[in-house]
């Protein structure tokens, strides 16, 4: 969530990363398959950018060994990468490779949506969560392998807009109190100690709102509230998984409301959620596939980590709309905890 771009060691020549030693020094042979195109997006500031020049020897090593053609391009931080994808896409290119974290997986996303290309992930990111949710580990040879030997999916796909912004989403858009705290929280993670004081600041002033939900324009709420969460995948940001019954391929987005729910309540759960399941008492929990949702006051509007201002917002799921290259198995499919019902893989592709 949130482009992690900045300085780039790669910017300006990607071949800088190629005239380091390829880490082929285990011996090995190479699989036989028939030479596949692609288009490789890589973030040379995701994550540890020292690493980057050594990832992107690795990541063209094993692409070589797979018989993989890429077409690599360096991000930059005036990259304009939905551009980039649709260029790749109208040239023939069928599979589109991001190596990057959260942040650009969510910059291609919209130039893929209806199209005939296929997204695969090598993470190299911070958090990872979207690759996380598909099964993808953090090694970059089994990312590469799994371009050729991962289960492609179809999956469901948000789209946010508040006023005049509008945002694809793949993980969760948010109203009220994360999505203040985010963007802090978020630059804390990539090391700015600085904001802790502007994040305990924002969460001590807090105040919740009435808000006035609709849901697939039939059932309408009304409640006082902190936040408002709708979420596409099961886990979001640091490994939090809110409900093990979220699952981005049944072309349902999954609201969840925590009325009267103190701040202090929240941060404790969120807290104990990390890596485990956030317990249900205290939240409500709708399914839709569409929502819209006033606040008074109004509150802050947040998809994927990019801020859409306040006022109203309105999100609408589409079904199926993106081709991606999974893991064996889904992450959603391997948790399996007392009185908890496993994520369901259905119509595989």
């Amino acid at each position: 969530m949130g482009l992690p771009l900045g300085k780039n060691p790669l910017a300006s020549d990607w071949r800088l990363g190629i005239e380091m030693k390829l880490p082929h020094s285990r011996k090995r042979k190479p699989v036989s398959h028939r030479p596949l195109r692609a288009k490789l997006i890589f973030n040379a500031g995701s994550g540890r950018p020292e690493d980057s020049p050594q990832q992107l020897a690795s990541i063209l090593s094993e692409m070589q060994d797979q018989q993989i053609l890429p077409e690599v391009y360096g991000v930059r931080s005036d990259s304009r990468l939905g551009s980039v994808v649709q260029g790749a896409i109208r040239a023939g290119i069928k599979l589109i490779v991001v190596a990057g974290g959260d942040g650009t997986i969510d910059s291609v996303v919209g130039a893929m949506i209806g199209s005939d290309a296929t997204l695969g992930i090598i993470p190299t990111g911070t958090r990872n969560n979207v690759a996380f949710n598909l099964g993808i580990s953090g090694d970059i040879a089994e990312s590469v392998a799994l371009l050729r030997r991962g289960r492609r999916l179809k999956i469901d796909v948000g789209r946010a807009q508040c006023g005049h912004s509008r945002h694809w989403f793949l993980e969760a858009a948010a109203l009220g109190l994360l999505s203040d705290l985010y963007p802090m929280a978020d630059d804390l993670q990539h090391g700015d100690l600085a904001q802790i004081g502007g994040l305990l600041s924002t969460l001590i002033s807090a105040t919740p709102s009435r808000l006035r939900i609709d849901l697939d324009g039939h059932n309408r709420l009304n409640t006082t509230a902190h936040m408002m969460l709708i979420t596409n995948m099961p886990f979001l940001g640091p490994h939090f998984q809110i409900s093990p019954n979220v699952s981005f391929r049944d072309g349902r987005l999954d609201v969840f409301v925590f009325p009267d729910m103190g701040k202090l309540t929240m941060l404790a759960r969120a807290v104990r959620a990390r890596g485990e399941l956030v317990e249900n008492a205290g939240l409500v929990h709708y399914r839709c596939k569409h929502v819209s949702a006033v606040a008074d006051p109004k509150m802050s509007v947040l998809a994927d980590g990019m801020p859409l201002g306040q006022g109203l917002l309105s999100v609408q799921v589409h079904p199926r709309a993106l081709t991606v290259i999974a893991g064996t198995e889904l992450t959603g499919e391997l948790v399996t905890k007392k009185g908890a019902t496993p994520l369901r893989v259905h119509d595989e592709e």
